[in-house]
């Protein structure tokens, strides 16, 4: 299969939507598919709307309308995938929920990163029929159980968060009030806190080490050497974050909030007002989800084969019409390719301007 993905790959530390592109990209890529990030071809069978927001999005290579240009004028047998992994609840804005709704119209099926997610759209007037639920996962071969640290109970509690985008919703409230506890005379010799990533401006955490966005193998080697994780985003469709530590095998205390309780459920413990309550419960019951952490049972590997499996089964059920491009598909596919090269020449002057 041609393959086309909605977004081009950000180099270095990036949010989980970049990393889902290159975990999913690199399976499909191993399973002898082709995949580009564009429309300039006029044999794709596939095409995967990660982000209809196009020109809005940082990281979008096209959008909604793009698409349905593509189909009325190149090629009408390309199928469409819409991934939902956004929505109003997470970030408090409005008219996203909207148009993702009118954006997914485009597409064969819809697949959400949780099911808390997929109600949110069904709620919302989105049919059922055409839509799945396929949860994220990260790199095995780089977040992994491999030298991580097991607590020993006699040296502090290394307790760890880690965040690229510095949204208040990010959990910043459950932060500051870890950062408070570690300087009261209780919790100031059990425990320490590591923030990993963006901090809002709006927030001081002065008993917390913060330590700058990272990435790949330094990124799990810093998560390795903390005991426990910690997650107080809101409403999260689903997160990368909370995925890498659990895969490094650290149990978590969790927001019960949005998609992230189905990610973390069975693997650490959740909180809602109770943090601190929740915080000793997992000192308690330490030993019991560390073991519990050898069942993780999220990576990309896995994600990425419901992706594919889905891919094929929609693949199989296609009807072939026969087509010829038309003089409006030829234009639509030189555009594509100038936008295309603009890109790139963009990217290259801003590497070399720095």
């Amino acid at each position: 299969m041609k393959i086309s993905i909605g977004s081009h790959i950000v180099e270095g530390p990036w949010g989980g939507g970049n990393l889902f592109i290159i975990n999913l990209s690199n399976y499909l890529i191993k399973k002898g598919h082709t995949v580009t990030y564009d429309l300039i071809d006029d044999d794709i069978d596939l095409i995967l709307l990660t982000d209809p927001r196009g020109k809005s999005s940082s990281s979008s290579s096209y959008d909604h309308i793009d698409i349905e240009s593509y189909k009325n004028n190149v090629n009408p047998n390309t199928l469409v995938v819409h991934r939902i992994n956004e929505c109003d609840e997470r970030k408090q804005t409005k008219g996203l929920n909207d148009f993702y709704l009118k954006a997914s119209q485009i597409a064969d099926e819809v697949v959400f990163v949780s099911e808390w997610l997929r109600k949110v759209y069904l709620n919302i007037g989105m049919s059922k029929n055409k839509t799945s639920v396929i949860l994220s996962g990260s790199d095995k071969d780089i977040f992994n159980k491999n030298n991580s640290s097991i607590w020993n109970k006699e040296s502090k509690l290394k307790i760890i968060t880690h965040h690229w985008s510095a949204n208040l919703n990010k959990g910043y409230a459950v932060y500051k009030l870890l950062d408070d506890l570690i300087s009261t005379e209780k919790w100031k010799n059990r425990i320490e806190f590591t923030y990993v990533g963006n901090v809002s401006k709006d927030f001081n955490l002065p008993n917390t080490k913060i330590i700058p966005p990272k990435e790949g193998n330094e990124l799990s080697k810093i998560l390795k050497d903390h005991h426990i994780y910690v997650t107080g985003t809101i409403n999260e469709p689903s997160g990368n974050h909370h995925i890498e530590a659990a895969q490094c095998g650290l149990p978590i205390i969790f927001l019960d909030s949005g998609g992230t309780t189905e990610y973390c459920q069975e693997f650490g413990i959740g909180f809602t007002n109770d943090f601190e309550l929740k915080l000793e419960q997992m000192i308690e019951d330490y030993d019991i989800y560390v073991e519990k952490m050898d069942s993780y049972f999220l990576d990309a590997e896995k994600m990425s084969e419901e992706y594919l499996n889905l891919f094929e089964y929609l693949i199989s059920k296609r009807i072939i019409n026969p087509h010829k491009i038309r003089v409006k598909g030829t234009i639509f596919l030189i555009n594509q390719k100038r936008k295309k090269y603009f890109r790139i020449l963009k990217n290259f002057l801003k590497k070399f301007l720095n």
